[in-house]
C-alpha cells in the first residue's frame, strides 16, 4: 500500500527546505497552523498561513506558503484560491509577493499572483526572493567591454598572442568569480595586479585542483604569458573594472550560456597572427539549435570530445540549469559537477576550456587533456555513461577527424544521439560510410554557407549509435538563412530578432521530416550519397544574351576586335554625339585612322 505524507508532514518538510526554521534579525518566518496574520502584524485578521517569510522592511520580498497532503492535486482552483486569499492579505503591506503551493512533490509558484515557471522541486527561500531581481544583460555593453580589454592587452600590456590575451582575461574573470576581489588591488601598481591573479588561482582554487589536477595547466599557461610592465595605473584600473562588470553579467540567471570565450575570440581575433588562424568557434545560436535538435535535457550526461574552449558544454550547462529553475537551485550544482564532460588535446585551448567552465562556477570541471584519436580517450569516454553528444571536431584530415568521430560513436552507449558539425562532403571525401555498418545517420541539416568566416560550408550530422543503417534512407534539408547579420568587430548577430522564429521552424522540419515552406527536404540513399544534394539550377538563356553572342560572332567573322569596337563606340557616344530637337544624334562616320 502506497503511503502518502500528511499535510503536517509536508509542511514540516517545507519549513526545513525553505529555511523558515531559522532565526534572522528583522525577519518573521516560520510554518505551522497556530500563528494568525493578526500575530504577524495584520491587525484583526484571524486567518492562519501554513508558512510565511516577512521582513520588517515592507519593500523587501514577502513569501506565503500553502501546503497540502501528498495525494492532493495543487492545481485545483480551491487550493489556488486559498493561496490567493493569503497573498491579498500580505499585499496590503508588501508589493513584492511570492506565493507557493506545495504537496511534497509538486510545487507551483506565483509572483504577485501570476503563475511563473520555476524549479520543479522546492528550493531555499533565497531562490524565490531572487525572482524579483532585475538581472537584465546588455550584450552590447559586454562587447564594448571586451573591445576595451582587447585594446588594452594588445597596445598597453603588449600581449600579442591571441590565446594569451584570452587566457589572461579569462584568468582574471575566474579570480573575480571566486571571490578574489580585484577591486581591492586598484591603484596598487603593476606587480600586485599581476601577482594577485596568479596567487588567487594557485591558492583559492586549491579545492578544485584536488578534484581535477589538470586545472594546474591554467596556472602554467598563465605564468608563461609575456607582457609589458604597465606603468599607467589608469590602464590597470580600467581592465579591472571591465572584468568585474563582465563577471556580474555571467553570474545572472539571464546569462543564457553565451560562450564567454566565443565573445572574446570574436573581438580578440582582430589582432591575431597568421599562425593563429584556423580555429573555429561554433556560433552560440547553433550550439543552442543542436541542443534542441537531439533533445538534450537536464537529465542528460553531455560529451564534447573536441571541446575547444567549452562552448557546447557552457551552452548545455546554461540550458539544463534553466530547465531546473536557475543557478540558485540544488539541481544546478549536480549538473555542473556530474553531467558535463569534455576532452581537448591542445594545451592552451584546454587551459581556456578549464577557465571557461570555472567562470561559470563549474568547480569540478570534468575536462581531460587527452587525444580523442587515442585509446586512452576511448576508455575515458566509455566510463562516463554519456547520453548525448554535441561536437564540432577539427575538419582537416591531419587532425584525425574521421578517427575522432568513429571513436566517439563506438564508445558511447547504444542508442545515444550524437550531433556533429562537419564540412558538407566530409563523410564522402573521407570515406566514412563504414560508420553506418554499426550506427544510423538519421538526419543531415545543411547550414547557411556564410556561417563560418573560414569559408567552409557545413552541415549538422545526427547519428544514433549501436543501430546499423541497413539501407534506411537519410533525411536531409537546407537552412539557407539563419537571419543573422554581420556587425563590425562583433561577428554575426541576430540584430533583427529573426533567429527565434527561424529556429522553431527548422526544429519542426526535422521533427516532421517536411520542409513545407522552402521545399528543401530530401531522402538520401546512403549507398549513393552522404550529404545534402543542392539542386542544380536549370540552364537558361535570355534574348539579350543570345543577341550579344550573335553580334560578337559576326564581328569575329569580319575580323573586328570586339573590345576595340566597344571602346570606339563608347567614345562616339560620349564625344561625337549632339543633341538636336531633344534627340541624341550620333555621328558614326569613320575617321581616316579608324
Amino acid at each position: 500500500m502506497i503511503h502518502f505524507r500528511t499535510e503536517d508532514e509536508v509542511r514540516d518538510d517545507a519549513k526545513t527546505i525553505l529555511g523558515f526554521n531559522k532565526k534572522e534579525k528583522g525577519i518573521k518566518q516560520g510554518a505551522g497552523q497556530i500563528t494568525t496574520f493578526n500575530q504577524l502584524g495584520f491587525k484583526g485578521i484571524s486567518d492562519k498561513p501554513d508558512g510565511w517569510y516577512l521582513s520588517d522592511n515592507v519593500n523587501d520580498v514577502a513569501i506565503i506558503l500553502e501546503t497540502k497532503a501528498e495525494d492532493k492535486d495543487i492545481g485545483k482552483q480551491v487550493f489556488i484560491d486559498e493561496l490567493f486569499k493569503n497573498i491579498d492579505i500580505i499585499s496590503t503591506k508588501y508589493k513584492k509577493n511570492i506565493g507557493i503551493l506545495y504537496n511534497g512533490n509538486d510545487v507551483a509558484v506565483y509572483k504577485n499572483k501570476t503563475l511563473i515557471a520555476t524549479a520543479k522541486t522546492l528550493q531555499n527561500k533565497q531562490y524565490y526572493i531572487d525572482l524579483f531581481k532585475d538581472n537584465h544583460i546588455d550584450k552590447n555593453r559586454i562587447y564594448a567591454l571586451t573591445k576595451k580589454i582587447n585594446d588594452l592587452l594588445h597596445f598597453k600590456f603588449g600581449i600579442k598572442n591571441l590565446y594569451h590575451r584570452m587566457i589572461f582575461t579569462a584568468s582574471a574573470l575566474v579570480v573575480e568569480r571566486f571571490g578574489g576581489n580585484l577591486e581591492a588591488i586598484k591603484n596598487n601598481g603593476y606587480a600586485p595586479f599581476q601577482n594577485k591573479i596568479y596567487n588567487t588561482l594557485a591558492k583559492s582554487l586549491e579545492e578544485h585542483k584536488q578534484q581535477n589536477l589538470k586545472i594546474g595547466i591554467l596556472l602554467e599557461v598563465y605564468s608563461e604569458i609575456k607582457m609589458n610592465i604597465v606603468e599607467n595605473q589608469d590602464d590597470i584600473n580600467t581592465f579591472i573594472d571591465c572584468v568585474i562588470d563582465i563577471s556580474h553579467s555571467v553570474n545572472s540567471d539571464n546569462w543564457n550560456g553565451e560562450d564567454v570565450m566565443g565573445i572574446f575570440f570574436n573581438e580578440f581575433n582582430r589582432y591575431k597572427k597568421k599562425s593563429e588562424s584556423g580555429q573555429v568557434f561554433t556560433p552560440e545560436h547553433i550550439t543552442s539549435f543542436m541542443y534542441d535538435l537531439i533533445g538534450v535535457s537536464h537529465n542528460d550526461r553531455v560529451l564534447d570530445a573536441t571541446c575547444g574552449s567549452g562552448g557546447f558544454l557552457v551552452k548545455a550547462m546554461a540550458n539544463m540549469i534553466k530547465e531546473v529553475g536557475g543557478i540558485n537551485t540544488q539541481e544546478a550544482e549536480n549538473i555542473k559537477k556530474n553531467q558535463l564532460f569534455g576532452i581537448e588535446f591542445d594545451r592552451e585551448i584546454f587551459a581556456l576550456a578549464c577557465a571557461n567552465m570555472l567562470i561559470h562556477k563549474d568547480g569540478k570541471t570534468n575536462l581531460e587533456q587527452l587525444d580523442a584519436r587515442e585509446k586512452a580517450a576511448c576508455e575515458w569516454i566509455k566510463a562516463k555513461n554519456i547520453s548525448k553528444v554535441l561536437m564540432n571536431p577539427p575538419y582537416e584530415r591531419k587532425y584525425g577527424c574521421k578517427q575522432i568521430v568513429e571513436n566517439v560513436l563506438n564508445n558511447v552507449p547504444n542508442g545515444t544521439k550524437c550531433a556533429f558539425i562537419l564540412p558538407d562532403k566530409k563523410l564522402e571525401k573521407d570515406k566514412m560510410g563504414g560508420l553506418l555498418k554499426k550506427h544510423t545517420l538519421e538526419s543531415i541539416i545543411k547550414l547557411p554557407e556564410n556561417l563560418f568566416d573560414a569559408g567552409v560550408t557545413t552541415s549538422i550530422f545526427i547519428f544514433e549509435t549501436g543501430k546499423p543503417q541497413n539501407n534506411r534512407k537519410i533525411f536531409a534539408c537546407y537552412m539557407e538563412d539563419d537571419g543573422l547579420e554581420r556587425v563590425k568587430n562583433q561577428g554575426r548577430h541576430d540584430i533583427k530578432n529573426r533567429w527565434g522564429e527561424i529556429e522553431r521552424y527548422w526544429l519542426e522540419v526535422v521533427l516532421t521530416k517536411t520542409d513545407a515552406k522552402y521545399q528543401t527536404h530530401q531522402w538520401l540513399d546512403p549507398n549513393e550519397c552522404l550529404s545534402y544534394q543542392k539542386p542544380q539550377q536549370a540552364f537558361e538563356i535570355f534574348e539579350e544574351d543570345f543577341k550579344k553572342v550573335i553580334l560578337d560572332y559576326i564581328l569575329f567573322e569580319d575580323g573586328v576586335d570586339v573590345k576595340t569596337f566597344n571602346d570606339n563606340l563608347l567614345n562616339k557616344v560620349l564625344y561625337q554625339s549632339e543633341i538636336e530637337n531633344d534627340k541624341l544624334v550620333l555621328n558614326l562616320q569613320r575617321d581616316s585612322n579608324e
